[in-house]
């Protein structure tokens, strides 16, 4: 849950601490009070796209920041270790986590997580885990058939999921294969082209048969062959140095007659004492080593006499070979080499035409009878949660003051294949028992439109829930016992969740557990927030109810909500409210995959 949230320089609030409490909060004030900046600030700290227009006039940022306490295990504190961030450890169930987003002038913005600075992209993350917002939007979104497929395939589970996953593997293959049989079909002359400069251009490598690393090895020994006579002179002068040679006289000095007379003169005395004859060894180890240096020498001179103007002429020709291969397909030889390869796969798909398009007609008629089997189990799957999904939604309904009102999800079969499967969904409305269902974006009011999204949330709730619900006036187009059945509803979920809720309508607002005021100046260009004590609650209530808190009468209706409000909690007894986990279905370790994004957070209010 969400225990505080500090607001500084943000449109018109310049700095504002607000302390959130588990249950049921609400969030009122005029119209233009600044109440839009408070959700902006949630929806900054979700991920949002910041803008530096929100940004209060003469001030150079603007902050919000989030204090989130969370059981210990949730995703959101994996996230953050993730990603570099701290946690505070309350006790042996919880943990707490700091959230920050500061936005400048300029429109450049930074996220802190845990302390540390992160991606925008880790706060929509943990965000997605943390927080479910709905708004006035969603339910134009609620309307779309994308949308209203998205959330039953939500309740239908993991086996839906899987199942969908698999699916779709299947159909990419499927798309991928009819497309290069197409190409196949559409496309031989230029395809027989091209297998033809492939062709040629295999063989002329194949003609060269270059090996990887050949370059540097002739490189080398190129540049061997263009000193062979220094390199000549060099070992022989070495040799000569070593053990003399045949036409020296006996008089010249050289390593091997120094070394044989320092032994002799050490052999004469070695029995005399042991570490003169350790060093009599010594020598003589290097009058070994001298010998196979100088046999060396020998060979390596008799080597040069072999390689001659004709070796260096053979390499320079083939390295010539190897550059014009270098100049056609690639950098280096080993890019030359993965060229021949890649184009050997590509053209035994161009020169075996007819083949290929019997092997890929054979494998679009497997794949087709795949997805059909798989599209069939999608469809059964679908079926079977709409009908629980339509029931379900219904008892909602019924709390929410549409006793007779009922959901219908259709699930319809199309002719294509898609990514989704082969089905089309439809949620439908009947306002009474008699009434033909119509879908939602056709038949729906905006206030039954708002009780329909409302009984879906709290519906999902439990099979994807999350510690806090955010609803941003998602009660507009309702009134009158209605509006009292919705704030009602919401008490209720909050017994299990932490809700909060921008709203106008004082039948919601009294079921609330802590009220939260959004209250401008005089000018209209500042505002503060605060939490209101009881009378303090009457008097808004007053005021949300006749537009004058000072009528007697007025504040005489609020306290009669809040006392209908009041016995409603006793009447579901109380139950601790945590913020945390509905206990029937903790959550996911995947977080919320598919919930609305936060990014909608910001809206008009």
């Amino acid at each position: 849950m969400i225990e505080e949230i500090h607001i500084r320089d943000l449109g018109i609030i310049t700095d504002a601490r607000l302390p959130l409490e588990p249950g049921f909060s609400v969030l009122t004030g005029e119209t233009g009070a600044g109440k839009t900046m408070v959700v902006t600030a949630l929806g900054m700290l979700l991920g949002a796209r910041s803008d530096a227009s929100s940004v209060r006039n003469g001030a150079k940022n603007a902050l919000a920041e989030a204090v989130i306490r969370l059981p210990r295990g949730h995703r959101a504190l994996a996230l953050a270790e993730e990603a570099g961030g701290t946690t505070e450890e309350i006790d042996e169930q919880s943990s707490e986590l700091l959230l920050a987003r500061t936005v400048n002038a300029s429109g450049r913005s930074r996220a802190h997580v845990g302390g540390c600075s992160a991606p925008i992209g880790t706060l929509a993350q943990i965000g997605q885990s943390l927080v479910a917002v709905h708004g006035q939007s969603d339910q134009l979104r609620l309307k779309s058939p994308a949308e209203q497929r998205q959330s039953l395939d939500l309740y239908a589970g993991e086996d839906l999921a899987s199942l969908l996953e698999k699916y779709r593997e299947n159909y990419e293959r499927y798309r991928a294969a009819a497309a290069e049989l197409k190409e196949v079909r559409e496309n031989s002359r230029a395809r027989a082209l091209e297998a033809q400069s492939l062709q040629g251009a295999l063989e002329e490598i194949a003609a060269v048969n270059p090996r990887a690393g050949e370059e540097d090895e002739l490189k080398a020994e190129m540049v061997k062959l263009m000193n062979v006579e220094a390199l000549r002179i060099a070992s022989a002068t070495a040799l000569t140095a070593l053990s003399g040679s045949e036409y020296s006289s006996g008089e010249e000095a050289n390593v091997m007659g120094l070394l044989d007379a320092a032994r002799s003169a050490l052999q004469g005395q070695a029995s005399a004492d042991e570490e003169l004859a350790a060093l009599e060894t010594r020598v003589n180890e290097l009058m070994i080593l001298t010998t196979d240096i100088a046999s060396d020498l020998s060979s390596y001179a008799a080597s040069l006499d072999v390689e001659g103007p004709e070796r260096l002429a053979q390499v320079q020709t083939r390295r010539a070979q190897l550059a014009t291969l270098m100049r056609k397909y690639g950098a280096d030889i080993a890019e030359v080499l993965e060229w021949a390869e890649e184009s050997r796969a590509r053209l035994d798909t161009l020169v075996d035409d007819p083949q290929r398009q019997e092997t890929l007609e054979t494998e679009l008629v497997q794949l087709r009878k795949v997805l059909g089997e798989q599209a069939e189990e999608l469809t059964n799957l679908r079926r079977a949660a709409a009908q629980k999904l339509a029931d379900a939604v219904s008892e909602e309904l019924t709390a929410l003051a549409m006793p007779n009102a009922s959901l219908v999800v259709e699930v319809a079969e199309a002719e294509k294949f898609s990514v989704h499967g082969r089905d089309t969904v439809t949620f439908m409305l009947a306002p009474h028992r008699t009434a033909v269902p119509r879908p939602l974006g056709k038949g729906a009011s905006g206030g039954e439109l708002s009780r329909v999204m409302l009984a879906l949330e709290v519906v999902l709730a439990e099979v994807d829930p999350v510690p806090t619900f955010i609803f941003d006036e998602v009660d507009s187009g309702v009134g009158g016992k209605a509006a009292i059945e919705i704030g009602r509803r919401l008490a209720m979920l909050a017994r299990h969740v932490q809700v909060l809720v921008v709203t106008h309508l004082p039948q919601v607002a009294a079921f609330a557990d802590q009220h939260i005021l959004v209250l401008k100046n005089d000018d209209a260009s500042l505002s503060k927030v605060q939490v209101l004590t009881e009378e303090e609650r009457v008097v808004e209530l007053a005021r949300m109810l006749s537009g004058h808190d000072q009528s007697e009468s007025a504040r005489e209706h609020a306290r009669e909500l809040l006392e209908a409000g009041r016995q409603v909690s006793q009447n579901q007894g109380e139950t601790p409210r945590t913020g945390g986990n509905v206990p029937r279905n903790p959550p996911p370790e995947n977080g919320r995959a598919g919930r609305p994004n936060p990014a909608h957070v910001g809206r008009m209010v």
